[in-house]
């Protein structure tokens, strides 16, 4: 099996004190960002940070909200989540060409998918986890709705 459960990031992560320069115009940006998003200026440092130094790692993952306000790992130039690759892959019994071919990605996008994971494994997991509960949440819908018409 190719998830590996550790701990990476919580929302229990205590926070460290720092600080930093920042030019007038990165400044005058974030600025401009925080009173669109309604994001804290701490928060938003926090978060662009971390997926800047995670995206310098890996360049082929960007981050994009989804419509549940979650930002999750996706590979550049696709609509595929890289959690969606991972259960594909472990699906497949870690077969690439399959997954290659099942999601119209290139090798090297799968394997993106696949280093990530390996940094960000508990991540991802529960993002899994939480995914797999939506499903069933909404198939448990989908059931009363039809009891209900039929």
């Amino acid at each position: 099996m190719l998830r590996n459960i550790m701990p990476y990031m919580s929302e229990t992560t205590s926070s460290v004190q720092r600080s930093f320069r920042l030019s007038a115009t990165t400044s005058q940006l974030l600025d401009h960002q925080v009173g669109e998003s309604g994001e804290s200026r701490n928060a938003m440092v926090d978060r662009l940070l971390n997926e800047s130094l995670r995206i310098e790692k890996h360049p082929l993952v960007r981050f994009i909200t989804g419509a549940a306000g979650k930002r999750e790992a996706h590979i550049v130039g696709t609509r595929w989540k890289v959690r969606q690759i991972i259960v594909s892959l472990e699906g497949e019994k870690g077969q690439i060409a399959a997954v290659v071919n099942g999601f119209d990605l290139t090798e090297p996008q799968v394997r993106a998918a696949v280093s990530y994971y390996a940094d960000f494994s508990a991540e991802i997991d529960a993002d899994i986890e939480r995914d797999s509960g939506d499903s069933d949440e909404q198939r448990v819908r989908w059931e009363r709705e039809q009891s209900v018409i039929g």
